[in-house]
């Protein structure tokens, strides 16, 4: 079985080489690269299993490589930025990212944000096809539908879609969507998963004329509640 492959688009030269060495030493194959205007070019050409991408390139920011990527390549997508402010780490999710770390991040956290996607990439949802209200997920196809009409969601929208209907009518708290999501516990401070579910309800309201079955409920987490669909 030939290795998974991480592309890593980082300027920072001595940074992009620790990381290769902390990749290839876990059995991944890592390639580099330090230009912005590079990256979109190489994933074409290298179809690589997870990007790891900085916003702060030379040549084409994170933000303008993420939009020439979007939606046409559904790899994963993982931030690693000095930038740590929320509009970054809300613009970076909303253009399609499908995690965020900030800078400077202790290797075994980048390596287990790294397990978590590309084990939610390899294996997929394995659920049998979901109906609730005017929804209807078919795992096998990664389609989402709304009385027939096919839903446009990213790779991390619809991955937490699933697995709130999955537990419909039951409050799932932020921890469960930590560990089950990124792979790693929550630290009570991190509200990157309460802007990852924002942009999920965004998204849903764009496209099912403001409904959306998403809740939030205070002090606890989220709730998936089905609705009878319009007439």
């Amino acid at each position: 079985m030939n290795p998974e492959r991480i592309l890593i688009a980082e300027d920072d030269v001595r940074l992009a080489q620790l990381m290769r060495e902390a990749f290839v030493r876990r059995g991944y194959e890592a390639l580099l690269l330090h230009g912005g205007g590079e990256v979109v070019p190489a994933v074409w050409r290298l179809r690589p299993d997870l990007l790891v991408l900085d916003l702060m390139l030379p040549g084409a920011d994170g933000f303008e490589i993420l939009r020439h990527l979007r939606p046409r390549w559904t790899g994963p997508i993982l931030i690693l930025t000095a930038r740590d402010g929320d509009f970054d780490q809300v613009s970076g999710l909303e253009l399609g990212a499908d995690d965020y770390i900030a800078k400077p991040v202790a290797t075994p956290v980048l390596l287990a944000r790294v397990r978590a996607l590309l084990r939610r990439s390899r294996s997929g949802p394995r659920e049998a096809e979901l109906e609730l209200g005017e929804l209807r997920i078919t795992p096998s196809a990664r389609e989402v539908r709304a009385q027939g009409r096919l839903l446009s969601l990213s790779d991390s929208e619809y991955e937490l879609l699933v697995f709130l209907a999955a537990r419909a009518g039951e409050v799932v708290t932020r921890e469960q969507l930590f560990r089950e999501l990124r792979g790693i516990e929550y630290d009570g401070l991190d509200r990157s998963m309460d802007l990852r579910v924002s942009k999920l309800r965004a998204r849903l309201r764009e496209q099912l004329e403001g409904r959306a079955p998403i809740r939030t409920v205070h002090g606890r987490g989220y709730l998936f509640a089905v609705e009878r669909p319009p007439r």
